[in-house]
């Protein structure tokens, strides 16, 4: 039996939109350029349950470390506000991520009193990216009326969003110079309702507190 031609065309649509979600990690062409290199990083599931693009350097034991320098988390590049985000919504995201990050690494680490020596980290870290997307169709949506009422409801900016948030960060040992470990993060902040809702901190505030958490439980 043959399937009919709308048919067909409706489960080729549907196949591609789904292949289209989004991905749960950063893809190559979203890499900022502000990591040193960004060689050997593979997938890893996070003490939270996130996945993240990480490398780890053979021989990196947190424990031989004391302290740590913290360089605050900054933008790169730099951002430009918008209708959809203020630039005061942009600096409580960089307040709120440098004060959750730095007051986790030094519960774990002591700050460090000299730029650099033996058993000294410095931490380096980005917000690399803010944006949103539209949701992939959900499975009872892969039909043909549906997925034609989808299309519209996409082109008319009805369909929820997701708001995304990328950071890029490093961790060097002073006394080498050399990187220690590095991390590319995609975080799914809340979903929006369509595509002119204006984006707040709050909508980011679980993709920061879920880092934190994994910082605290690094090992």
């Amino acid at each position: 039996m043959r399937t009919p031609p709308l048919r067909c065309a409706s489960l080729l649509i549907a196949g591609l939109v789904l292949a289209g979600c989004a991905s749960k990690t950063t893809s190559p062409a979203q890499y900022s350029g502000f990591l040193s290199s960004y060689e050997g990083l593979q997938s890893t599931r996070t003490a939270s349950g996130a996945t993240v693009l990480r490398w780890v350097d053979p021989g990196f034991e947190i424990a031989r470390y004391s302290h740590v320098i913290y360089q605050p988390v900054r933008f790169h590049p730099e951002p430009h506000a918008s209708e959809r985000i203020s630039q005061q919504t942009l600096q409580a995201l960089l307040d709120y991520t440098n004060q959750r990050l730095s007051a986790a690494a030094f519960s774990r680490l002591q700050p460090a009193a000299v730029a650099a020596g033996p058993g000294t980290l410095a931490f380096r870290g980005a917000v690399t990216g803010v944006q949103t997307s539209t949701q992939g169709l959900k499975p009872y949506e892969v039909v043909p009326v549906a997925l034609l009422m989808a299309g519209a409801m996409t082109a008319a900016g009805e369909r929820d969003q997701n708001s995304e948030l990328y950071l890029e960060a490093e961790l060097i040992d002073t006394a080498s110079g050399r990187p220690v470990l590095r991390v590319v993060r995609k975080g799914l902040g809340r979903a929006l309702s369509n595509d002119k809702q204006a984006l707040s901190l709050d909508d980011f505030k679980p993709v920061i507190d879920e880092l934190t958490e994994d910082l605290l439980r690094f090992q």
